[in-house]
């Protein structure tokens, strides 16, 4: 099985880069040169056990594939979203971390997965959540963009049409989907990580649909599947390189899942694979939405009167 992961792995990067190569307009910048060298660099003192990088080796890996994958961008579009707006990069990134954080609220109740090899220190150990936890939207949102430049789903397709009567049911669902895990036995609920996944894109999709905010629900009205279709993609992409980086570093996550123990690849049972596509579309969403909450909050309180 551990094999059979490293070739997925290969083959999922190799089809990136050949893609890359296809597409490109432009060289890739030296800052792409640069990040690429840190993750070989990285890779390198990670199997020889080098601290700290072996210990920080997952946050560092994706912080490289983050600049390195904004530079492919920039090599294909001519713009990138570190290179042209590197502060609203960075509010995504600090966005990132409360989000995953109601995932880890989700686990402490669930005990799908638990963190090993961590720092005695706490100031270390948060340190290293919080790097790693702020890499994770970014990386499959930044992902998506660059399969999306590849321009494999251009093209408008068949509309489709939701009833408004139907978005209140759909929000409903995800209300359930979330609670559920949450309200069964815990024997019961951890069998069912799923619907979490699932959950906030039920919940929350339609409130973008209303809102007019950039919406899944819309495109597919529109005709539109690029965006859908590469945020699956890069889920795809994310979860098996999340899985590569983390099975050898020396601080890693372990899967305690109560199924299919006996079928991982890396440390991940194979199944838990397939979840990585919704997850991709939920950071989306998920994201969409929060960025209008937070819009609204500082406008209402900058309206506010000071006393």
């Amino acid at each position: 099985m551990l094999l059979l992961g490293i070739s997925l792995t290969a083959a999922s990067v190799t089809v990136l880069v050949l893609e890359f190569l296809r597409c490109r307009a432009r060289p890739l910048p030296l800052r792409g040169w640069a990040a690429l060298a840190v993750l070989l660099a990285a890779e390198f003192l990670m199997f020889r056990g080098v601290e700290p990088v072996a210990t920080y080796f997952t946050p560092l890996a994706w912080t490289a594939w983050l600049f390195l994958a904004d530079a492919m961008l920039w090599s294909i579009r001519g713009k990138s979203p570190i290179a042209d707006d590197p502060r609203e990069f960075a509010a995504l990134a600090a966005l990132s971390l409360p989000l995953w954080l109601i995932f880890e609220g989700y686990n402490l109740r669930l005990g799908n997965w638990a963190y090993t090899g961590l720092p005695a220190n706490w100031l270390a150990r948060d340190f290293g959540y919080a790097w790693s936890f702020m890499t994770i939207i970014p990386a499959v949102l930044l992902t998506a963009d660059l399969v999306e430049s590849f321009g494999w789903f251009v093209g408008d397709l068949p509309k489709w049409k939701f009833p408004r009567a139907s978005l209140g049911g759909v929000t409903a669902a995800g209300a359930l989907c979330l609670s559920i895990p949450l309200l069964l036995p815990r024997e019961v609920g951890s069998c069912l990580f799923a619907f979490v996944w699932i959950g906030f894109i039920l919940l929350l999709e339609p409130a973008n649909y209303r809102l007019r905010l950039p919406s899944l629900l819309r495109d597919l009205e529109e005709g539109h599947r690029s965006r859908l279709y590469a945020l699956l993609v890069s889920g795809w992409v994310c979860g098996w390189l999340w899985e590569f980086w983390n099975y050898w570093a020396a601080a890693r996550w372990q899967y305690t899942f109560p199924m299919f123990q006996r079928w991982k690849i890396f440390a991940m049972p194979a199944p838990g694979y397939i979840g990585f596509l919704p997850f991709a579309l939920e950071c989306s969403v998920m994201v969409v939405f929060s960025r209008w909450l937070v819009d609204k909050l500082r406008a209402r309180f900058a309206r506010a009167p000071r006393g």
